[in-house]
This record gives structure tokens, sequence and C-alpha cells, in this order.
């Protein structure tokens, strides 16, 4: 018997449905036994979304700051594991707060510690820089990453930026105004999920991983577009004195956070609606030049290499 545990932090319902698809041919198999493990915090994240916790929890969750998760079942931490299969979202280009907050406690050394791990990511677009964190924790944890699903909002940046932010402020998943398209990864896409679970299924009875990777991108497990790997690094390097900036400067609850906070939320505005189209266009110029370079980087984010 094959033992898989699922580890997963969801607020929508959206990546836990996801999952669900992935693991559903796996759950089909006699040989196959699935535990689950959701991620709960000590203090609880709001759903939906205050639109100043939303923008307050950026320097933390940016910065990699652990927070106190409710203690694991002890039963699934006494367990042994065959796969682990770890879902999780990004918050500002980085892991989600529960994510970080698990792979750096030692629960998960012991839980991921020389096993398998497949990750399975439902975002708007930008994971990149995220699953290059995610990577550099699990190597910490001793863990080996075998293959990795990225499933995104594929309407174009400034669409899934209204859409994904009437979600998060109402809770709602519904067509804004009537008019714009329904916010985060498709149904379509959700659904076919199941596809994945297909061919990770034979690699997990051999227990041989090699290949995987290879397998899952040949039916569409990962999509790159190359202009998005060029924003996400510049942003990490901007975001990265925003969030110093708040962190060392001020403290919860004081009006001199509130104020960096709402500047920060301005600055954000204006990078996505002004100075993206600008970097876009600059990458357009530039692009022949550097396509050797672009095609390289694109192809080791595909992979599951860890730099």
């Amino acid at each position: 018997m094959k033992k898989v545990l699922v580890i997963h932090y969801s607020q929508s319902g959206q990546l836990t449905e996801i999952l669900g698809n992935v693991t559903q041919p796996l759950l089909g198999s006699d040989e196959v036994e699935i535990t689950q493990l959701k991620l709960e915090m000590e203090n609880e994240y709001p759903f939906p979304w205050p639109r100043n916790e939303f923008y307050g929890v950026f320097p933390e969750t940016f910065l990699q700051l652990p927070s106190k998760l409710k203690p694991i079942p002890k039963e699934i931490l006494d367990g042994s594991y065959d796969l682990v299969i770890l879902g999780y979202q990004v918050w500002y280009l980085t892991p989600s707060g529960p994510t970080n907050s698990f792979l750096m406690s030692p629960e998960a050394k012991k839980l991921l510690g020389n096993r398998p791990v497949i990750t399975v990511i439902g975002c708007r677009n930008m994971w990149i820089m995220a699953q290059e964190k995610v990577k550099k924790l699990l190597k910490s944890c001793d863990a080996q990453l075998v293959g990795n699903i990225a499933l995104v909002d594929r309407h174009i940046n400034h669409i899934s930026v209204i859409t994904i932010a009437q979600w998060m402020f109402t809770g709602v998943k519904k067509r804004f105004l009537g008019i714009f398209p329904k916010p985060g990864v498709d149904q379509k896409d959700i659904d076919e999920a199941t596809r994945f679970g297909k061919v990770i299924l034979p690699y997990l009875k051999s227990a041989e991983y090699n290949t995987l990777q290879n397998e899952l991108l040949n039916i569409g497990a990962v999509n790159i577009k190359p202009f998005l790997i060029t924003v996400d690094k510049r942003a990490n390097v901007i975001f990265r004195k925003w969030a110093n900036l708040i962190h060392s400067k001020s403290r919860k609850g004081d009006d001199k956070r509130s104020l960096l906070i709402n500047l920060f939320s301005f600055y954000l505005q204006f990078a996505i609606w002004v100075m993206a189209p600008i970097a876009f266009m600059f990458y357009l110029l530039t692009y022949i030049p550097f396509m050797g370079k672009i095609n390289k980087e694109k192809q080791y984010y595909l992979s599951v290499e860890n730099k």
C-alpha cells in the first residue's frame, strides 16, 4: 500500500477543489491510501479580507516571517508516507503565510524529510519566484521536489487584478458587474486536473520520479509567460525594500504602519496600471537580443531543478 500525504491551506476552497481533482485517480486505486492535512493558524486570516488587513499582511508575508500553526494531529506526524503533495497559494510573490509557516516548522522536517514532494500551485498569474522560495524551504527540510503543477488565472493581467480583488474583498466568486469573467483558475482547468493524477499514479507505484516532471509538462502542468519572469524578479526587489521599510519602521496597529501600508497599496496600483505596461513595451523591444537567455530561464523554471 502506497501512502500519500496531501498538505494545503485554502480560504476560498479553490485549492481544495484542485487538489481533490489531482488526487482523484489516486483515490480510485486500491493500492493507495491518502491522508489530508489542512493547515490551520492559531490566529486565522480573515476571508473575505477587509482591505486594510489584506494589504497589512504584506510585510511579514513577503519577508517570510512564520506565524504559529495549530498543532498537527499526532497520527499524521507519526505516519510514514511514500509521497507528499503540497498545495499552496501565492501571496505577494511569496508562498502564503500558512504555507511558509509550515515549511519553516520542525513538523515539516519530520513529514517531508527524505520524501518525494509534488507541489501544486493555484494562483493569479505570478508564481515563479514563490516556487523558488518553496524550493529552498523544501531543501532545508531534506525533501526532494519531483514535480510541479501550476494552475493560474488565464485572463490578461489587468482583468484578473480587478476580478481577484473583488473575490478577496467580498468572498463571492462571481462575474463582477455581470461583464467580467469569473475570478481565479478557470473551472475547466480545475475539472481537468484529474489528468495530472493519472500521470502521477504509475510513478507513485514504482517510486521512481526521474521523468515525472517532463510527463506533467507534456500535458500542460505548467505554462510560463517569459515576461512574467522579468516582472516577478524586479517586483521581488522592490517588494523587499517596501517590506523591510514597513516592518522595521513601524509596529502593527500604530498610525505609522497604517500610513506606510496605504502608501504601499497606492504604489502597487501604480505599478500594475502604469509601470507594468511600460515595462512590457521595453521587454518587447529587447526580446530578440536576449532571446537565448530568456529561453534558458524558461526551461529552468519549467523544471524541478534547484539552483
